[in-house]
């Protein structure tokens, strides 16, 4: 396989990637942790082994607030914080960890206070702070939590109301000045705890298989699933974002993930810890010249963000761009959803480094399928399985969805390359699910024989590099062709009025479906039948007319999830006048 150029200032940590997958084992990976004594402990890997390695002194991160000063957390600053948040939950009653949530901001209790729970022994889940009342009502119900941390504005609007609902939840820490405090009621001022405890430096006993992190997914209706992940995951935190991320100690590194989905937990928090770099923490959102003022003054090294920011800063141009120096760039990751071609070949050129797209899910809790910085990108591609991962293309029925297996109840692969199908992984990597918490059948219903079904459909090049098709629900089946919303959107998103694109399937006596197009415009276009025309020919030259869209109508903004995720299902639901209110099916895994 060819290798792709390398940026000379900094060898990449996988430079021969065949070889890699040859000789790479799970086993063999352990050594690149501590595990004291056979323990396996999150935070430990994280934090309190770079202490005892005489890295105490180095910066683990550095806190952007939205105004005022930054402040620098070293390695010991955060070990003595966690030990203080333990000797905390010890005071509370909870001599061996509890199920501790937060609901915070990208603020340093956050990271504090989930590090601080692992290290204790319990099972910590952070929750996106956007979210009403229901969400987290529902999250923190179904996690049974003891302990949530969260701000006074948080609890006063979102966690009153619902705390009757909440039996489970004991005591209430807020993060804030002058809290008003209710002992009866269990809401104390963490600060003042944390500034009256004794630090427990003594970390928990955990196995591998002890219970640490819960993920919900992201739905949008209905009840979100709550996948159960254990200390385990921490090998898959640590060797991915050394060969995937291609970090190195002391490297500065910028996850723009929020920590209330698994992308800024397991790479916004875990992996950046346990690689030795300093992560840079923004408490703001994103506001265009920020992000490009952050790139710049904290000279980031390696940058993990989503497929929609980059999206937006495509719009935008690349001319704002050009005002800042982002020469200390050394790699750009993106995840979330996949990343157009349009995009990578747009940001490879802006930034002058290539765009790595990976892919994961919630329930996978670490990547699996990545491009690599030693080999070459294929523009649109997911890429390859990170060494240790095997994965299959597996067929189904194309009425029913269920898998093809043989007569040991094992998934059959596609032999034909490029032919569409079911990515699959062979479960037993570090950081799979455990279960579904209080879902068993559910859990159940995600193997078949030794493999993960993950639900989204694929194909397999020449080349060994995987190619998005579509959710296994999203794939518009039309006049008896498969056709995957994503290469749809990619190709719309060329067209030059194009900023944003979304696709799905509607109803059509004939064809079965026909493919729909809801396009937000780039600036400076205005809506008119023409430019409508000119887009559908566009697509049709690039498409044929079986793929291209038979309907594009032009609107303001796309739905998303709070984690950016366009909701085709939504569109479909709306233009077929379906009640927005019963689409349960509209929860995603990734």
């Amino acid at each position: 396989m060819a290798r792709a150029e390398l940026t000379p200032m900094v060898a990449a940590n996988l430079l021969d990637y065949d070889e890699v997958c040859r000789t790479f084992s799970w086993d063999a990976a352990t050594s690149e942790l501590d595990l004291p004594g056979g323990r396996w402990n999150i935070a430990h890997e994280a934090v309190d082994r770079h202490v005892g390695a005489g890295r105490g002194h180095q910066t683990a991160m550095r806190w952007l607030p939205r105004r005022g000063e930054s402040e620098d957390i070293t390695y010991s600053e955060l070990a003595d914080r966690m030990a203080r948040f333990v000797g905390v939950l010890q005071g509370l009653g909870y001599p061996s960890g509890a199920r501790v949530a937060t609901v915070l901001g990208r603020i340093p209790e956050l990271y504090v206070g989930v590090l601080g729970a692992l290290k204790a022994g319990g099972v910590v889940a952070p929750l996106f702070a956007a979210f009403g009342p229901e969400p987290l009502r529902q999250r923190l119900a179904l996690g049974s939590f003891e302990v949530l941390l969260t701000t006074p504005l948080n609890y006063e609007r979102k966690i009153m109301p619902i705390r009757p609902d909440v039996p489970s939840l004991r005591y209430v820490l807020l993060v804030g000045e002058d809290v008003d405090e209710d002992e009866r009621a269990g809401v104390l001022d963490v600060r003042r705890l944390m500034a009256e405890a004794t630090p427990v430096v003594t970390t928990a006993a955990t196995g591998p298989e002890d219970p640490a992190l819960l993920h919900f997914t992201s739905g949008t209706t209905g009840t979100p699933k709550a996948a159960l992940h254990v200390h385990q995951a921490v090998l898959a935190h640590h060797i991915t974002g050394s060969l995937v991320l291609d970090l190195h100690p002391g490297d500065r590194f910028w996850c723009t993930a929020d920590p209330g989905w698994v992308t800024g937990t397991s790479y916004g928090i875990v992996s950046p810890l346990t690689n030795a770099v300093t992560s840079i923490i923004d408490e703001a959102d994103f506001e265009v010249d920020r992000w490009y003022r952050t790139l710049q003054d904290e000279r980031i090294d390696v940058w993990y963000t989503a497929p929609t920011a980059l999206r937006m800063l495509m719009r935008i141009g690349a001319e704002v761009a050009s005002g800042y120096d982002l020469s200390n760039l050394r790699l750009v990751a993106s995840v979330g959803e996949p990343l157009n071609p349009e995009v990578v070949r747009w940001a490879h050129a802006t930034f002058g480094v290539p765009i790595l797209d990976n892919w994961w899910q919630t329930e996978t809790g670490g990547i699996m399928v990545a491009n690599f910085r030693a080999v070459p990108v294929k523009a649109g591609s997911m890429g390859m399985p990170v060494p240790g991962i095997e994965v299959a293309v597996v067929g189904a029925d194309a009425d029913t969805g269920e898998v093809d297996v043989d007569e040991r109840g094992e998934p059959i692969e596609g032999a034909d390359a490029g032919a569409t199908g079911q990515l699959a992984i062979r479960s037993g990597w570090p950081s799979m699910f455990r279960a579904y918490l209080g879902n068993e059948e559910r859990y159940r219903r995600c193997f078949v024989g030794s493999w993960y079904l993950s639900g989204d459909l694929v194909h397999r090049d020449a080349d060994g590099y995987l190619w998005f098709v579509g959710r296994s629900d999203d794939v518009i089946k039309s006049a008896g062709h498969l056709i995957g919303p994503f290469e749809v959107e990619s190709v719309l998103i060329e067209h030059p009025a194009v900023a944003e694109a979304a696709v799905y399937g509607l109803p059509n006596p004939v064809a079965g479906d026909i493919v729909a197009a809801q396009v937000v415009l780039a600036d400076g276009h205005r809506d008119d039948e023409a430019l409508r025309s000119d887009i559908v020919a566009f697509a049709r030259r690039r498409l044929g007319t079986v793929a291209a869209p038979r309907e594009l109508t032009v609107t303001a903004a796309l739905p998303k999830t709070r984690s950016g995720k366009i909701m085709r299902r939504l569109l479909r639901a709306r233009a077929l006048g379906l009640p927005e209110g019963d689409l349960s099916t509209l929860e995603t895994s990734t």
